[in-house]
């Protein structure tokens, strides 16, 4: 047995994202509970911990804020009875994923806040790196925190600098100059729908019309499930407000220049869904040239190109266009998999993997296949997966990954793990492949990420240890998740 030196009893899981926002304004006065549970349930895929929904009529009590949260799917917090009374023609919606420890309902969001000034209710995409100090220097001027997460550094923030200001929407500018990390915000006041994005850019945001209703959210699929127009990104460093009577309004007091921004690579290569658009960028069509970059510069001969289930179908395809070898499906996926199935003990023979996946013996039986798949972690999937190609009789199992070796953490929403806990550091390639059991392993070039996304600036962090901003001293990944 090949000693990893690697936890093995991690969760069998890839990366996760942090969480999905969405907010919306109907200027005719509609009702938009509904339209939030459907907006959540596009952005399912970015967080299946816990759900929120806060809406508020913008002409009745000033203040007045109805709001529900939970643990679970989006469809198991949110039946037609509870929805059902939440009036109001402003809202704002959240879905959450967390790593153990941190996941409780009271870090569920939105967060609703009732202060001197009126309400807010904020939710909250990215990882502050800052999150402590801001919160200490809040604990000793007599803030009580309700939760650990650092949305709710960032929702004290913003009702202190209003106490000093004459707008909402300059108050959320004040605080967002004080936190330092990867958001996108989505705030809710009595009158205005406010969204904010980093300054880097790290997390999406976007703008969508249905009718006479304007959307805030994290990906343009959203506004696709609920028949919306998609207008516009929202810009690295820009501010957005959005109210009935002046429709769209735009502060960029926070930019930086171009070459500063630093969009999280794997919003491309994994986290986002491929019917959505980043910046201008098809998240699918991004993942077919990475196939394709894969099929230029780690060749292979086979019979058969196959992807890991979703992410690496894309790429699975772009290998085969550019390479002429076919592409197939070897996967089955269990779609009816969420957050709540039972993992197996340590002592059954069952994987967890399996529960996810099954083999098609038929499709790859005596073949020599290339799988595609989106990331090696820690390789406790990779392998398990190479495997139940062997058992189905596959000849020869050749992987390929469409993103570069992770070598580092990252601090700013992605749940890459301690250097220690990554299969590539410290590790050749040929070390990796003898790890996972294939016959050949081929990784994405670093040099071909920028091309990937058409030129944008993109963070790099995890793979080359640069950042876009200083790491924190302490790892404070654990303490301060969304």
């Amino acid at each position: 047995m090949y000693n990893t030196g690697i936890d093995t009893n991690a969760p069998e899981t890839g990366l996760n994202e942090e969480c999905g926002v969405f907010g919306i304004y109907d200027f005719d006065g509609g009702s938009v509970a509904s339209t939030i549970y459907y907006g959540l349930f596009a952005l399912q895929h970015r967080g299946q911990e816990s759900c929120g929904i806060a809406v508020s009529e913008t002409n009745g009590p000033k203040g007045k804020i109805m709001s529900h949260k939970g643990m679970g799917l989006v469809n198991e917090v949110f039946t037609p009875d509870i929805l059902e009374p939440m009036r109001g023609d402003i809202g704002v919606g959240h879905v959450r994923y967390s790593t153990a420890g941190a996941s409780t309902r009271e870090n569920a969001q939105p967060l609703v806040l009732n202060y001197v000034k009126g309400t807010l209710a904020l939710a909250h995409n990215g990882n502050l790196i800052n999150a402590t100090e801001l919160r200490h220097d809040l604990e000793y001027t007599g803030a009580i925190f309700q939760t650990t997460i650092d949305s709710e550094v960032i929702a004290y923030h913003i009702a202190r600098e209003r106490l000093n200001t004459g707008t909402v929407e300059d108050a959320v500018n004040r605080a967002c100059k004080k936190i330092k990390g990867a958001y996108s915000l989505v705030v809710m006041s009595p009158r205005k729908l406010i969204g904010a994005r980093d300054p880097f850019g790290f997390k999406p945001l976007c703008i969508g019309k249905r009718e006479n209703s304007y959307i805030i959210t994290s990906e343009s699929c959203a506004l696709d499930t609920i028949g919306a127009e998609f207008v516009r990104d929202v810009l690295p460093g820009e501010t957005v407000t959005i109210t009935a009577d002046k429709g769209i309004i735009s502060d960029m007091s926070r930019a930086l220049p171009k070459e500063q921004e630093a969009r999280c690579i794997f919003e491309y290569i994994y986290f986002a869904r491929p019917d959505s658009r980043i910046d201008g960028v098809s998240v699918y069509e991004s993942r077919i040239r990475a196939g394709k970059f894969l099929a230029m510069d780690s060749p292979v001969d086979a019979d058969l190109v196959v992807g890991v289930p979703e992410s690496g179908n894309a790429a699975a395809l772009g290998y085969s266009q550019q390479s002429g070898i076919p592409y197939g499906t070897a996967f089955v996926k269990n779609s009816y998999v969420g957050r709540t199935f039972i993992k197996p003990k340590q002592s059954s023979r069952e994987s967890s993997v399996k529960v996810k996946l099954n083999v098609l013996r038929e499709a790859v039986d005596g073949r020599r296949v290339i799988m595609i798949d989106d990331s090696i972690v820690r390789g406790t999937t990779s392998d398990r997966i190479v495997k139940m190609l062997r058992d189905a009789g596959a000849r020869e199992v050749h992987v390929r990954i469409s993103s570069p070796p992770f070598l580092w953490p990252c601090y700013f929403g992605t749940d890459v793990p301690a250097s220690d806990q990554l299969i590539a550091y410290n590790r050749t390639i040929e070390e990796i492949r003898e790890i996972i059991g294939a016959d050949s392993l081929g990784y994405l070039s670093i040099d071909r990420l920028q091309e990937m996304v058409d030129g944008l600036k993109i963070c790099k962090g995890c793979f080359n240890g640069s950042y876009p901003i200083e790491p924190p001293t302490e790892d404070i990944r654990g303490d301060f998740e969304k």
